[in-house]
């Protein structure tokens, strides 16, 4: 696979099928950033789902059409769509008629990566878009000018004219990214700095994911691994190089000094140990939980690697805003109610969710929407346990029916099994198919001091249904 030039960038038009997707959208961006045009369709815009996000984007030059296959008119586009996208969608039509060259967005993008000087892949099962927001926000403080492609909003790029900040384009020579290893396009990426955050089942098979990640540590001039992780030491001898990081494990070059963990409802701070020299540096995050200490651990050693000094990237992090959608505390009502918005939709990213909930005191309602019946079958059972296991009896877990935007999926088993699921784990939970059902049921059983947590992904109107509850509760 040859690097990409800015010719090859700017030589042809490109066309987004999906544009408005949350990791296609920072692409189209970028790529537009090194002058290319860019053009795209999108079924959510078509029917009439956050008509803010399209305006936004035809107002920074984006051409957008119909999912009709209208906007496919010439054999030199280049035609972007993701592994979801299926064959029958009349753009793949149009474009095999015109015979275009097609792209997947993993593809396109270890193209932008790999011509890069020096890339920093973040990789693991969860964490990656919050770590890579924060090694970006590192680099950026210590004037480094990065390039950062995101699957999240990052508020602290994030203004009135760029709403929707999930990339930034900088003239630096540094490009960080997460990089996935749900559809095996991890392979794809010639890192100078692999992070590695955890290794868990969630898209494929441990054995899968050990080849993966392996291969992924193998590739770079150093890695930054995850020292509390079982399964990352375990991979750390295919590494070239290592930093290690973590909160417990006294192996980790970039620590936390013990006893020093302060934890608050709305934030967490700690003694940052530097093991290789003996440093202390007082780091106070703006985002609550362990795992958002850990995150800022995996940024500081990934930045470290990348030549930022340890003092100077925790410094950084003070002013780290966190991402939308990343218990993003919408508001408290009257009634003394809080809503959180949050990405929960794998096991291990909302037990870290929970978990940070359940470490100050208040009931949580916890509202789950599933983000596909695929993965609801997949991990459903693991789902329920964490629901079931890290929620008291007080509290209680809502569940509508999984996303569903059209195609042909077998929709056969949905939340009705994940909610007797966590009745025979020994929870609380309840299954109410339409989501507006759900928050009338929320508002009418909240109590004040009760936290109600929004989640899941690959839906943007969770977010608006999260402001529609706040308002519903008073």
């Amino acid at each position: 696979m040859s690097d990409l030039t800015d010719q090859d960038l700017s030589g042809h038009p490109w066309f987004f099928c999906g544009i408005g997707g949350s990791g296609m959208l920072p692409l189209a961006l970028i790529l537009k950033g090194h002058g290319a045009t860019v053009a795209g369709s999108d079924r959510s815009r078509d029917q009439g789902r956050t008509p803010e996000k399209f305006a936004w984007l035809e107002s920074e030059g984006f051409t957008l059409f119909p999912q009709d296959g209208s906007g496919i008119a010439s054999a030199n586009q280049v035609l972007v769509a993701s592994a979801a996208v299926e064959d029958t969608v009349p753009e793949m039509v149009r474009a095999r008629e015109l015979g275009c060259a097609r792209m997947s967005r993993a593809e396109l993008l270890a193209r932008l990566f790999n011509a890069a000087p020096r890339g920093v892949a973040i990789g693991g099962t969860s964490g990656k878009s919050t770590v890579t927001g924060m090694t970006g926000w590192i680099l950026t403080s210590a004037g480094r000018d990065p390039t950062i492609m995101n699957g999240a909003v990052m508020k602290n790029f994030a203004a009135p004219d760029a709403p929707f900040a999930s990339a930034r384009v900088g003239s630096g020579d540094t490009f960080v990214s997460e990089v996935d290893e749900s559809d095996g396009s991890i392979a794809l990426y010639r890192p100078a700095v692999s992070v590695l955050l955890n290794v868990s089942l969630d898209h494929k098979s441990m054995e899968e994911l050990r080849e993966l990640f392996g291969d992924f540590l193998a590739k770079a001039q150093v890695a930054a691994i995850n020292a509390d992780d079982p399964e990352c030491r375990a991979l750390a001898s295919r590494a070239m190089a290592v930093v290690r990081f973590g909160i417990d494990s006294a192996e980790a070059e970039i620590g936390v000094a013990p006893g020093s963990v302060v934890e608050g409802p709305a934030a967490i701070g700690a003694a940052v140990l530097d093991r290789r020299d003996g440093s202390n540096h007082a780091l106070t995050l703006k985002v609550p939980g362990r795992h958002n200490l850990a995150n800022a651990l995996a940024a500081i050693a990934a930045a470290n690697a990348a030549g930022v000094a340890v003092a100077d990237a925790v410094a950084a992090l003070a002013s780290y805003a966190g991402l939308a959608r990343r218990f993003e505390i919408v508001g408290t009502s009257a009634s003394g109610v809080t809503v959180i918005d949050d990405f929960g939709h794998n096991p291990e990213k909302c037990a870290a969710t929970l978990r940070t909930l359940k470490a100050h005191p208040g009931r949580v309602i916890a509202f789950f929407q599933p983000h596909g019946y695929g993965p609801l079958r997949q991990m459903g059972h693991e789902l329920a346990e964490v629901f079931a296991r890290l929620l008291g009896p007080e509290d209680v877990t809502v569940l509508c029916d999984p996303v569903y935007f059209g195609g042909t999926v077998d929709r056969s088993e949905g939340s009705e099994r994940i909610v007797n699921l966590i009745r025979d784990h020994g929870g609380r939970a309840e299954y109410i198919a339409a989501r507006e059902d759900c928050g009338g049921y929320m508002a009418q059983i909240a109590r004040p001091g009760d936290r109600i947590v929004i989640m899941g992904a690959r839906d943007d109107t969770l977010s608006v249904f999260a402001r529609e509850v706040l308002a519903g509760l008073s």
